[in-house]
């Protein structure tokens, strides 16, 4: 475990220990009698998660009750631990409520969502100069992040490697709309000042991104140490390697939290259609003045949206990007019902073979 998660014991008030903790959570938790204890998870391995109690980081494992439900607890979660320090025993007993999640479309051929983390409040999507910037992954990050409930924020990290950041800042806003874009060097730490406002006592902060656009180094740049392994990236296609490989939360000194998470190579949009909206406001508000109101925005007549494409007002990349993510999107639904409709089939199919088998097993001979 990181030294930096460490944290002093300050009593039993949960209030005060737990950074983040609510009066939504102190309610919620006051179910709870006995030998309880209200935590925060760190950091998730398989079969068990590092969470912070009041006064110390421990180690814990899942009730079989939680698994056999299929509620998993993620980074960031605040948790029940059933505490049996004489069996040298603690167990998380339930999750309480979540007020943000980020989560994303299972990898591959999956239909569900995979957690990321839970209640954090902005998320920084962290790209870098070169050939990582690339406008259409992040209209997929602000899909994902705006479905999530935080506030994005897009950091435009190795500005020393571009002879004009501001060129850069304003491509990224193109799509951006009025999400903050923030030029930075972690490496040098410099324009680090301007996420002070976004890393306030108790507000937790999650990183997002591609390998090897830096989100190790800036987790470092806050420390002024290294806390975080970092690795060069590879000089032909700018690529970086995953040298965060599992996702952890770290304190800063003055009370803010930061998630660390693996580098995304696969953005699968799952249920965001929220987001969708969010990220492509200026669509949707075009849309408003359709003749139509199933408009598409292909070739109908009345389409305002194609007007603002010929007027300049929409780039014609942009909307052809937000008609693939919205296909996409119906496609990852009826992915979703056919799943939930063959789930259902199974456990029909199950209940049939058990009540012919108690059939067979009763019958008189």
């Amino acid at each position: 475990m990181n030294n930096h998660n460490e944290t002093e014991d300050s009593g039993h008030d949960s209030m005060n220990v737990v950074p983040g903790w609510n009066e939504e959570l102190e309610s919620a938790f006051s179910a709870y009698n006995g030998p309880y204890l209200p935590g925060r998870v760190v950091s998730r391995h398989k079969t068990v998660c590092e969470i912070l109690i009041p006064g110390a980081v421990v180690q814990a494992g899942i009730s079989g009750a939680l698994l056999r439900i299929g509620k998993q607890p993620v980074v960031g979660d605040f948790v029940v631990l059933l505490d049996q320090p004489e069996l040298g025993s603690r167990t998380i007993v339930n999750i309480l409520p979540r007020r943000t999640c980020l989560s994303r479309g299972a990898s591959g051929d999956g239909s569900g969502e995979q957690l990321i983390a839970a209640n954090i409040d902005t998320i920084f999507i962290v790209t870098s100069a070169g050939k990582d910037l690339n406008l259409r992954r992040l209209e997929r990050y602000l899909i994902v992040v705006y479905s999530s409930g935080a506030s994005p924020v897009i950091l435009l990290n190795k500005t020393d490697l571009t002879d004009n950041p501001a060129r850069m800042v304003e491509k990224i806003q193109s799509v951006a709309g009025d999400v903050p874009v923030i030029p930075l060097s972690a490496l040098s730490k410099a324009g680090l000042g301007a996420l002070s406002p976004y890393l306030s006592p108790g507000e937790t902060v999650a990183l997002i991104g591609s390998s090897g656009v830096g989100k190790s180094t800036l987790i470092n740049a806050f420390f002024d140490e290294a806390v975080q392994k970092t690795a060069d990236v590879r000089k032909d296609d700018e690529k970086g390697r995953h040298t965060t490989t599992v996702r952890q939360m770290f304190f800063l000194p003055n009370g803010a939290i930061v998630i660390d998470n693996p580098g995304i190579r696969e953005i699968q949009l799952g249920d965001s259609s929220d987001g969708l909206e969010k990220a492509f406001s200026d669509i949707i508000h075009a849309a408003r003045n359709c003749r139509f109101k199933d408009c598409t925005h292909r070739d109908e007549p009345g389409c305002a949206v194609l007007e603002a494409v010929k007027a300049g007002l929409i780039t014609e990349e942009r909307l052809a990007s937000y008609l693939r993510l919205t296909d996409e999107l119906v496609f990852q639904s009826r992915k979703s019902e056919i799943g939930l409709k063959r789930l259902e089939k199974e456990k029909y199919r199950e209940i049939a073979v058990t009540i012919k088998k108690y059939r067979k097993f009763t019958r008189k001979p």
